[in-house]
């Protein structure tokens, strides 16, 4: 199916509802959290199955450091239990994972996992997995800005020097194209300060389906809709 579309080389997905999803069913959210985990899976398969070169998953967010800390705690241990567990299949499969964000602040342990997980997975060529982890679209721009002050003050920039190329270069994500499709679960009309610099032409699709539903067929309506969609980029309808 994926042959006859036209198929976006960075989608980038807000996984909403997965409390919602374990409250509806009487379940913690962190079982939530685990069936989410699944839809990670069924979903970096078929990004890679439908030929999609970078997904970028918004998996922990600088925010979500102000929830309980037993949440937080349990959502290390299943970052670091997933990155355990997938790494074979991610480079059985020529994935290759990479993270933004502020890494720092992760858990020692889940840095370990996750430094290793990219290194194992470094040579493969085919999708790029990038996980947003305590990510925050402001302090991705603030840390961006920091950085172009410092290149200023050692004289290694001029003020005229500072344009929209200078800022990408130092995101996070200056080593990856802009998203072309934003995806998000459980209906929310938000950015949730998610990717604000990289999204300011991103096509958007939402769905009502919670993320520990989503699935295959799901991203693949996705993908037909933003298929039949004319990116303008401020520019006119052709005639």
């Amino acid at each position: 199916m994926s042959g006859s579309l036209n198929i976006p080389r960075h989608v980038a997905i807000i996984m909403d509802g997965n409390g919602r999803w374990a409250r509806e069913r009487g379940l913690s959210r962190i079982e939530g959290h685990r069936a989410g985990a699944e839809s990670v899976r069924a979903i970096v398969r078929a990004a890679g199955e439908a030929g999609v070169e970078f997904l970028t998953l918004y998996a922990f967010s600088l925010e979500n450091w102000v929830r309980p800390r037993a949440e937080t705690s349990a959502l290390m241990r299943l970052l670091t239990h997933y990155l355990r567990r997938e790494v074979a299949e991610l480079d059985k499969n020529n994935v290759r994972l990479e993270a933004i964000g502020r890494l720092d602040d992760l858990p020692k342990v889940a840095q370990r996992e996750l430094e290793e997980a990219r290194r194992a997975t470094a040579k493969n060529t085919g999708l790029t997995l990038i996980l947003a982890l305590s990510y925050g679209g402001r302090a991705e721009i603030v840390d961006a800005v920091r950085g172009i002050v410092a290149d200023a003050h050692a004289g290694r920039l001029k003020p005229e020097q500072v344009d929209e190329k200078a800022i990408s270069s130092r995101l996070y994500t200056a080593r990856y194209p802009d998203p072309d499709l934003l995806i998000r679960t459980s209906g929310e009309m938000r950015l949730s300060n998610f990717l604000l610099w990289q999204m300011s032409y991103t096509e958007m699709w939402i769905t009502p389906m919670l993320w520990p539903d989503f699935r295959k067929p799901e991203f693949m309506r996705a993908i037909e809709d933003y298929s039949k969609r004319q990116r303008r980029f401020g520019g006119v309808e052709p005639a």
